[in-house]
């Protein structure tokens, strides 16, 4: 029986993928900083941080899979820890993972990595660009990886998500759904005419399980299939939340300078891959994917009304990751407050 261990495994994809494991009666174990309360019993856990390298040889052995997801997100804005923690945390993981003898590795990318996107959708071919020190060390964990796996014949499959949605995701997202939820007006940058896509969760959890049963290495940029305009979908989820919201079109520069400066204050929780990409189409080109025989079962529509009904079930995770809990509104809270 195939043992996998997953880093981040109490993280939103993280405890969605070991889950799905054990569901499909594999061996699972985790390891991650934070326990999860909801992981099934069969489930090991280990609490350890993937940078203590003694700690991490112990958790690969007899490992066959490795799912590397743990890292510090762009919400932390961790400034020099991301190199400590997601370039020398993903050094110490592919090392050891080869060391032990791990038969794959399945590394969790950003879309980040890209930085400004393009006009039109996102190819394989785009070269990435990353704007921000978050994005930076993603793109050098990669780029990590990819080097120790080849000179070690390992197959690693590298994943680039859209932002991933589904129940249980807050985060940066619980300000949107606070909004909707007190029926205040919605602002967006820009005129909310550019196209934004996202993934659910199990989509994501799904192609990966596909792409490792393929044998199939490589880069992959994975998002839904359907999905409309920013204004579109918001609407949409005004609409099923019963809100009296609004969405509201703020000046690009203005607004971007505005949240730039909240942002060197400390005083707003966005981060600059947020602002400065917010009023840009984002989107992949999937067609590659579902040549592989993946289809999404999820579109934009239906993946945020998933995700705000669960918000509004309260449902709270014990010891939750970054992007199962509660965020800090700061100042983007008192323009809520006034709105």
């Amino acid at each position: 029986m195939t043992l996998h261990l997953v880093t981040g495994g109490c993280g939103f994809i993280g405890a969605r993928m070991a889950r799905r494991l054990w569901e499909r009666g594999e061996r699972v174990r985790v390891v991650d900083l934070l326990r999860d309360s909801t992981l099934p019993r069969g489930v090991e856990f280990r609490q350890a941080s993937i940078c203590d390298r003694a700690a991490m040889a112990d958790a690969l052995r007899g490992v066959n899979v490795l799912h590397h997801y743990a890292a510090l997100v762009a919400q932390s804005d961790a400034g020099r820890r991301y190199q400590a923690v997601n370039v020398e945390g993903s050094r110490v993981m592919g090392e050891e993972a080869i060391r032990a003898g791990v038969d794959a590795i399945v590394h969790l990318s950003s879309t980040s990595v890209y930085g400004l996107p393009p006009d039109g959708p996102i190819t394989a071919n785009m070269i990435p660009q990353p704007l921000e020190g978050y994005g930076r060390s993603k793109l050098m964990a990669e780029r990590l990886m990819a080097r120790l796996c080849e000179a070690a014949g390992v197959p690693l499959i590298t994943i680039r998500p859209r932002a991933t949605l589904g129940e249980g995701r807050l985060g940066i997202y619980q300000i949107l759904f606070d909004w909707i939820a007190e029926h205040r007006r919605l602002p967006v940058i820009g005129d909310g005419g550019n196209r934004m896509q996202f993934v659910h969760v199990d989509d994501l959890v799904d192609f990966i399980l596909l792409a490792l049963s393929l044998e199939r290495s490589g880069t992959y940029n994975v998002g839904t299939d359907e999905f409309g305009t920013l204004r579109q979908d918001l609407e949409g989820l005004i609409d099923h939340a019963g809100s009296r919201s609004r969405i509201v079109g703020l000046p690009v520069m203005p607004a971007m300078m505005a949240l730039g400066m909240l942002h060197a204050l400390r005083l707003s929780p966005l981060v600059p891959w947020q602002y400065r990409t917010y009023h840009r189409d984002c989107h992949f080109d999937v067609a590659p994917l579902l040549a592989m025989g993946w289809k999404p079962r999820w579109s934009n529509a239906a993946m945020l009304a998933e995700s705000y009904d669960g918000y509004r079930a309260h449902r709270p995770v014990s010891g939750a990751s970054a992007h199962r809990s509660p965020l800090r509104q700061q100042a983007i809270g008192l323009l809520r407050r006034l709105s």
